[in-house]
C-alpha cells in the first residue's frame, strides 16, 4: 500500500482524463469526485472507475469534449443538457444557481439529461447540505433490475440520496443508496478480483441466486426489500429519466463495456430551505429526529466521515491500483 494525498489522487487522475480525451472542464469535476470517493473509503466509486472512464472517453461511449449547456425554464427550475459528457460536469454547472434558486424560491429543482453515471450520488448531495438546503437526489442507470417476479430488467440500480444541512457549513447526515440491495459497481469490484458476492445480492441469467460475480453479471441485481426495491428503482425512474427527458434504463447502453454509444442517462435534484418550510422548527426537529440513534446506531454516512477524518494525513491506495493510475496518467517511470 502507499498512501497519496487527496490533492495527489485528483491530480493523477484528472491528467488520466485528459490524456484520453477529457478537456479541462470535464476532467475537473469528475477527478474531484473520484479523489473524494476515495477520501471517504468509497473505492468502488473512485479510482477502481478511473480505467472505465478513460476507456469510455477512448471509445465515444462519453463524450470528452461535451460543454454542458444550461437554461432555466422556470424560476425555480434549473435544467442542464451534459451532452453526453460526464455527468460531474453537468452537475457542477447546475448546482450554483439550483441553490441560488433554492434560497429565492424556497424549493428548487435541477434536471440534468443526457448524462453518465455520476458516481457516488451522496457527494453531490453533501455538496447541497453544505449550502444550508435539504438536498434529494436521484440517478437513473441501465436496467439491471427485473419487476418483482418477473425475469427480464425493466430498471436500473437507480441510487437515491438524501442530504440533510447540520446548521454549521457541513451534512448532519447522508443517505445514498441503491434499488438493489447491492450497487452493481460492487459486483463489479469482486467479479475484477475473482471473488465471490454473498447470497441474495444477485440472480444469474436463469434467474438463480448465485455467489458468482461473473455470473451476477450476465443476469440481474436483487431488489433491495423485493418488491418495494422495485417500487423504489421506479420513483427513481420517473425523476430521473422521465423528469428530466433523458434516456430510460432500457434504452440506456450499459456503463460498462464499449458497445452501444453514450448512454445518455439523467440526474435529477432537489434544493429545500429549511427556513422556507419549517417555521422556524426545522434545527429543533432535526435534532430530535437524529438524537434517536445516538448511543444506539449509526446516522446514515457515519462511515464516510469517519474514513474522511482517518484520511487526513493520506489515503491508501493499493500498489496495483497506483501501477495503473500512473500508466493512466503517463507518469509511470
Amino acid at each position: 500500500m502507499t498512501r497519496l494525498t487527496q490533492a495527489r489522487i485528483e491530480t493523477l487522475a484528472r491528467e488520466a482524463l485528459t490524456r484520453h480525451g477529457a478537456s479541462e472542464r470535464q476532467a475537473e469535476a469528475l477527478a474531484a469526485a473520484i479523489a473524494a470517493a476515495e477520501r471517504d473509503g468509497l473505492k468502488s466509486h473512485g479510482l477502481m472507475y478511473l480505467p472505465t472512464y478513460c476507456e469510455h472517453l477512448t471509445c465515444g461511449k462519453v463524450l470528452g469534449l461535451a460543454e454542458p449547456r444550461l437554461t432555466r425554464p422556470a424560476p425555480a427550475v434549473v435544467a442542464v443538457d451534459a451532452g453526453n459528457g460526464f455527468a460531474h460536469a453537468a452537475i457542477a454547472a447546475g448546482l450554483p444557481p439550483l441553490i441560488e434558486a433554492a434560497r429565492s424560491q424556497g424549493v428548487a429543482a435541477l434536471a440534468i439529461r443526457n448524462s453518465y453515471n455520476c458516481g457516488a450520488l451522496g457527494y453531490h448531495t453533501e455538496r447541497i447540505a453544505q449550502a444550508g438546503l435539504v438536498g434529494l437526489g436521484f440517478t437513473n442507470a441501465p436496467a439491471s433490475i427485473a419487476p418483482w417476479g418477473g425475469g427480464k430488467a425493466a430498471v436500473g440500480t437507480n441510487p437515491w440520496s438524501l442530504a440533510v444541512p447540520d446548521g454549521q457549513g457541513g451534512a448532519r447526515f447522508v443517505i445514498d443508496q441503491s434499488a438493489s440491495v447491492v450497487a452493481k459497481s460492487e459486483v463489479i469490484k469482486r467479479a475484477r478480483a475473482g471473488e465471490p458476492i454473498p447470497p441474495g445480492w444477485a440472480f444469474d441469467a436463469s434467474g438463480e441466486t448465485t455467489t458468482d460475480a461473473g455470473e451476477a453479471l450476465k443476469g440481474t441485481m436483487a431488489p433491495a426489500g423485493g418488491y418495494k426495491g422495485v417500487g423504489a428503482a421506479l420513483l427513481v425512474e420517473v425523476f430521473a429519466a422521465c423528469l428530466t427527458g433523458a434516456n430510460p434504463g432500457l434504452v440506456a447502453s450499459p456503463f460498462s463495456g464499449t458497445t452501444g454509444g453514450p448512454p445518455g442517462t439523467g440526474q435529477f435534484f432537489l434544493a429545500v430551505s429549511p427556513d422556507a418550510t419549517s417555521g422556524g422548527l426545522f434545527a429543533g426537529n432535526l435534532e430530535t429526529v437524529a438524537g434517536a440513534f445516538i448511543g444506539e446506531a449509526r446516522l446514515p454516512g457515519t462511515r464516510r466521515f469517519g474514513a474522511r477524518e482517518n484520511n487526513v494525513q493520506g489515503i491508501e491506495v493499493a500498489a496495483e491500483t497506483l501501477a495503473t493510475l500512473e500508466k493512466l496518467s503517463g507518469t509511470a517511470a
